[in-house]
């Protein structure tokens, strides 16, 4: 039986978006694109040779329900966070965060000369996990395996890609995120699970998918149909993208702000505890 090509199903052109202390950022989508994208909520893409679109950062703020995935393509961001963890997260890195029952942390990014760009990408829990316990990981660009295959290179996060497995792990969602780099003119098979959400975010270059589309320009978003497989084929500057995908969640969404539960009461009990100062539940662990 042959492979189930996945084509495109809609695309999305990242909008300027200001977040933070006053970062300037594209979101290549949000709470406007709930349940499409699900398990995933939202994914931002920084990218700014100025540093006053970046530096006044991410200063202390809460999460719940979700987990935050920070990679980072060019710079450096300072973490820190309730749990007592500290860290920088360079070129190259990932931070892999779940906020469970909650969490307050920072992100404040350091002045680079030349592009500062990262991503930012939001994975729902399940109504079963947003009050577990939070968990942090974090890996270094040397940590992330990178496989070569004609033309292509791609950076196994999470998931698996040719016998190679990321170093993210044990996640309910099962999901997959790849960093895939195309010689001009060059064409990559990646699998996906059947059943599963898939979405790539064009980088560099240019890049086609199967669809009524030609060449995408950097800074979209590409919601993919179902199937088992995506063919990408680079333009004549090469093309790089993201590729994730994920087991769907198909449960109510709750979203206020940096919170996602599953309930409007949930949300309201957060906003409550945030007020009393007993919005942490998990002051004890990971050495705090």
């Amino acid at each position: 039986m042959s492979d189930a090509v996945r084509s495109i199903q809609q695309v999305l052109k990242a909008e300027d978006t200001l977040e933070g202390a006053g970062v300037r950022l594209k979101r290549a989508f949000g709470n406007g694109e709930v349940p499409l994208f699900d398990p995933f909520l939202l994914l931002d893409n920084f990218a700014s040779c100025n540093p006053s679109d970046y530096e006044a950062g991410f200063p202390w703020h809460p999460h719940r329900g979700i987990e935050t995935v920070t990679y980072m393509l060019e710079g450096q961001v300072e973490h820190g966070d309730s749990l007592g963890n500290v860290g920088r997260i360079d070129s190259g890195d990932v931070q892999w965060m779940s906020s469970g029952s909650g969490i307050l942390h920072q992100e404040m990014p350091k002045r680079k000369e030349g592009m500062f760009q990262g991503f930012q990408l939001w994975v729902n829990l399940p109504a079963k996990l947003k009050m577990s316990d939070p968990t942090y990981l974090g890996l270094t660009a040397k940590d992330i395996p990178v496989v070569q295959q004609d033309g292509a290179t791609v950076k196994v996060v999470a998931g698996r890609f040719q016998n190679v497995e990321g170093p993210v792990r044990g996640l309910n969602v099962d999901p997959t995120y790849l960093d895939v780099a195309l010689l001009p003119g060059e064409r990559s098979r990646l699998p996906v699970k059947k059943g599963y959400t898939a979405f790539a975010y064009t980088v560099d270059g240019a890049t086609k998918f199967p669809g009524k589309e030609g060449l995408l320009a950097p800074k979209r978003a590409v919601l993919l149909d179902d199937g088992d497989v995506v063919e990408a084929e680079a333009g004549p500057e090469g093309g790089r993208f993201l590729l994730v995908s994920g087991r769907p969640l198909h449960e109510p969404v709750a979203w206020y702000g940096p919170i996602v539960m599953n309930t409007q009461q949930e949300i309201e009990t957060a906003a409550r505890e945030l007020r009393r100062g007993t919005f942490i539940k998990a002051k004890e662990i990971a050495g705090a």
